[in-house]
C-alpha cells in the first residue's frame, strides 16, 4: 500500500511513550451515534491459535493504517512448529501493531487493546496487558475442555480476575457462523472466518479503511470466490457488529501521522522485503545480474521467495538441497561475475563458514545475509536475537577477516543492502550483512526513494593484461592489487587472455600461483586484513542535543528503536544522555575510539551476551557497561529508559 505525505518532518520528536492511549478529546458522530474519541497512539495485540490466521489479521489491519497514513511498528510473533498444539500456550500466535499520528519507534511496550481468541491466547498475553486495557474475548472458546489445556479451573471471565480490565465478551464464532449461512459452509469451514470477523470489528472501532481488504480477500481466494465471498461477509459483519452492539460504545481516530515524514510516496514494508528490494536495486545499481544461492530457513527464506518474483530484472534463484551448496552456487556466480548473494540463519551460517572462507581467499564479492534467531543450535528459529555478531567476526578457521554491515529498522535494510553490495564490489570481499528475526519480521512505513538517489555501484571487469615482466611480456596477474582500495580485478571467465588459477590453497601475491613461501603466507594474511581496515565508512554520528551529556548509550542493529525511544524517555525526564548508534561493525567507523573516549559512561543494550561490548573493550579498552537480554523479544523502551537512567546516576 502506498501513501502520499505532502508535509516535510519540522517537528520535534516527541517522547515515544508507550504505556496506554491518549485520549485527546471526543466527539459523537455525525449522525449522533456512538462517541468518537480522538488518540494520539495505540498499541492492538491480535492473539490466537496458531491456526486462528493471527498473522492475517494483523497484516490486513497494518497494511489498511499504512494507506491511512499513521506511522506504524509491527511485531509478529508466532510458534515455530508448522502447527503448534492447539489450544496451549505453546500454540499461541500474536500480532502486535503501534499506530500513530506522529514519528515512533517500537511496536510498543504493552497493547492498550487485546483480542483474545481463545483461553491459551488470554493467558499467555495477558501479563503483558495493563489494568484498564480493553480486552476482547472470543467467548465461544471458553467452555471447560479449552480452559482445562491451560490450567483454568473456572473462567476467568467469571471469577473476577478481569475485574480490573475494560473486557468485552463477544461470541466471535457464534456471530461468524450465523453471518455466513448463506454460503452453505461446513461449520469448520465457517470458523475460519472469524479472524475476519475480529478484523472487521477492530477496522470499526479504530476507523480503517476497509475497501483494500475486501480486494485483498477477493484476490487471496480468486480460486475459490465462494470462499472469498465468505471471508469478506464475515468482515462486514464485524464491523456492522461494532457498529450496533451497545457493548462497544465508543470508537477511536488516530489522525494520519502528516508531520512525521519527509514529502513522498510511502507503503509499509517488512525487514526481509525491504532488503529484497535492496538486493534488487544493488544489481540494476552495478549492472549486475543478481543470482541468490539459498537453502530455505526462518526467519530468511522470504527473500528466496521474494527474489524468486522477479526474473523481470535479471534474478536468478537457486534453492540449494543444503546451506553448503547454497554458498557454493553463489561463490561460483561471483566468479562468473554476478552479484551474488546467500541468504541464512546462525545454524547455516555455521555450515557455510568453509567456503566464506574460501571466498575471502579468492577475494571475491559475495553477500552473505544473515537474519539472526535464537540459538544455539536449532535454538528458538521464530524468535530474534543478535547472538550472532561474534560469529561474523571471526567463525572461520585461519585469519578470515569480513566485513560487517546491520541495518536498525526494517525499512532500512533497503539501505544495509546497497552499502554491503558497495563494501562487496568495491573491494571484492565477501560481506555479512546482520538482520534479525525483528527486522525481518516487522514493518514500518517507506519511502520508495527516487532511482536518482541510489549509488552508482558499476564495476570495471578485467579487459586485458596487466602487469609487464622483465622481459617486456605483457600478462595478467589476477591478484595485483588497486593501491587505494587493495582489490584485485575481477576477469569473468572466457576472457582471452586472463585466464588464472582459483582454489583454496594460499596464492602467491600478484601472479595467484600456489605459494607455500612463509614470506609470502604472512604478507598475504596481513594484506587481506589492511584491504578490509582500509575500506571507507562514514563516522559514526552522535545525537548530543546539550553537547555536555557524560553518559552515552551506543547500539548496533534492531536496538535503534527501543533505544531512541528509551533515549526519549530519559531526556524528557530531565536527564542528559548522548546516543549513537553503529551501522559497520567491522571495519568500525574511525572515529569510534575518539567518541568513546568521550564520555564517562558508556551502555552498550544488546539481545546477546554483550558481544559488541566484548570487541569495544578489547579494540579501544573502553570499560562498558553491557545491558543486555536473549528473551526472543525486543528490548521494551521503559525497561531500557529504567536502565539509562540507573547509569547516569550511578
Amino acid at each position: 500500500m502506498t501513501s502520499q505525505v505532502s508535509s516535510p518532518a519540522e517537528q520535534a520528536e516527541p517522547a515515544d511513550q508507550q504505556g496506554g492511549q491518549m485520549p485527546a478529546g471526543g466527539q459523537r458522530s455525525a449522525d449522533g451515534g456512538k462517541e468518537v474519541r480522538r488518540l494520539d497512539r495505540v498499541i492492538i495485540r491480535f492473539a490466537g491459535d496458531s491456526g486462528d490466521g493471527m498473522q492475517l489479521t494483523g497484516d490486513r489491519f497494518t497494511s489498511e493504517t499504512a494507506s491511512f497514513g499513521n506511522d506504524l511498528s509491527t511485531l509478529p510473533n508466532f510458534p515455530a512448529e508448522i502447527r503448534a498444539p492447539a489450544g496451549t500456550l505453546p500454540g499461541v500466535s500474536s500480532f502486535q501493531l503501534h499506530f500513530a499520528d506522529h514519528d515512533i519507534l517500537t511496536p510498543g511496550d504493552a497493547p492498550n487493546v487485546l483480542v483474545a481468541m481463545n483461553p491459551a491466547a488470554l493467558k499467555a498475553n495477558l501479563p503483558d496487558v495493563p489494568r484498564g486495557a480493553e480486552i476482547i474475548v472470543n467467548t465461544d472458546e471458553f467452555t471447560k475442555r479449552p480452559m482445562a489445556k491451560v490450567g483454568y479451573d473456572q473462567s476467568p471471565l467469571e471469577d473476577g480476575s478481569l475485574d480490573g480490565y475494560r473486557v468485552h465478551p463477544v461470541p466471535l464464532t457464534t456471530l461468524t457462523i450465523e453471518a455466513l449461512k448463506e454460503f452453505g459452509l461446513s461449520r469448520k469451514e465457517a470458523e475460519r472466518s472469524k479472524n475476519m470477523f475480529a478484523l472487521g470489528l477492530l477496522s470499526w472501532m479504530y476507523h480503517r479503511p476497509t475497501e483494500n481488504t475486501e480486494k485483498f480477500l477477493r484476490q487471496k481466494f480468486a480460486k475459490k470466490p465462494q470462499i472469498a465471498e465468505a471471508n469478506v461477509a464475515a468482515f462486514r459483519a464485524g464491523w456492522n457488529f461494532g457498529e450496533t452492539t451497545e457493548d462497544f460504545a465508543v470508537s477511536y481516530e488516530v489522525a494520519p501521522a502528516t508531520t512525521a515524514f519527509p514529502t513522498g510516496t510511502y507503503r509499509n514494508i517488512s525487514g526481509n522485503l525491504a532488503l529484497s528490494y535492496g538486493l534488487i536495486a544493488a544489481s540494476r545499481q552495478a549492472d549486475l545480474p543478481l543470482f541468490l544461492g539459498s537453502y530455505p530457513i526462518t526467519p530468511a527464506s522470504d527473500i528466496l521467495h521474494e527474489l524468486s518474483k522477479h526474473k523481470n530484472f535479471g534474478v536468478r534463484s537457486f534453492q540449494a538441497e543444503d546451506e553448503i551448496a547454497g554458498i557454493g552456487a553463489a561463490l561460483g556466480a561471483a566468479f562468473g561475475g554476478s552479484l551474488a548473494v546467500t541468504t541464512t540463519s546462525g545454524p547455516g551460517v555455521a555450515l557455510k563458514s568453509e567456503t566464506i572462507g574460501l571466498a575471502v581467499s579468492l577475494e571475491l564479492p559475495l553477500l552473505v545475509i544473515d537474519i539472526q534467531r535464537g540459538g544455539p543450535s536449532t535454538g528458538l528459529p521464530t524468535k530474534t536475537e543478535q547472538a550472532d555478531l561474534l560469529q561474523a567476526m571471526y567463525g572461520r578457521n585461519g585469519e578470515a577477516p569480513v566485513p560487517i554491515v546491520a541495518p536498525k529498522t526494517p525499512g532500512d535494510c533497503f539501505d544495509a543492502a546497497l552499502e554491503a553490495a558497495r563494501i562487496a564490489l568495491t573491494y571484492r570481499t565477501p560481506v555479512f550483512l546482520l538482520s534479525d528475526g525483528y527486522l525481518a519480521n516487522g514493518s514500518e512505513p517507506w519511502r520508495v526513494p527516487d532511482v536518482d538517489e541510489l549509488p552508482d555501484l558499476r564495476v570495471q571487469f578485467a579487459a586485458g593484461p596487466n602487469h609487464e615482466l622483465a622481459d617486456g611480456t605483457e600478462v595478467f596477474w589476477p591478484y595485483k592489487r588497486d593501491p587505494k582500495t587493495l582489490a584485485r580485478p575481477w576477469a569473468v571467465p572466457g576472457t582471452p587472455g586472463l585466464e588464472h588459477r582459483i582454489g583454496g590453497i594460499e596464492k602467491q601475491d600478484g601472479t595467484g600461483n600456489i605459494s607455500y613461501d612463509p614470506a609470502n603466507h604472512d604478507h598475504m594474511v596481513r594484506i587481506r586484513q589492511a584491504k578490509v581496515d582500509g575500506i571507507a565508512v562514514p563516522d559514526i554520528e552522535v545525537d548530543d542535543p546539550t553537547g555536555d551529556a557524560r553518559t552515552l548509550v551506543l547500539g548496533w542493529g534492531s536496538t535503534y528503536g527501543p533505544i531512541t525511544a528509551a533515549v526519549r524517555r530519559v531526556r524528557t525526564a530531565g536527564d542528559r544522555i548522548a546516543q549513537a548508534h553503529l551501522r559497520h561493525l567491522n571495519p568500525f567507523p574511525a572515529n569510534l575510539g575518539k567518541v568513546l573516549a568521550g564520555y564517562e559512561k558508556v551502555v552498550v543494550p544488546e539481545m546477546n551476551l554483550g558481544q559488541l561490548a566484548t570487541l569495544l573493550r578489547a579494540r579501544y579498552l573502553v570499560d562498558t557497561r553491557s545491558f543486555t537480554q536473549v528473551r526472543g523479544l525486543p528490548f521494551k523502551a521503559e525497561q531500557l529508559a529504567t536502565a539509562l537512567k540507573e547509569a547516569i546516576d550511578d
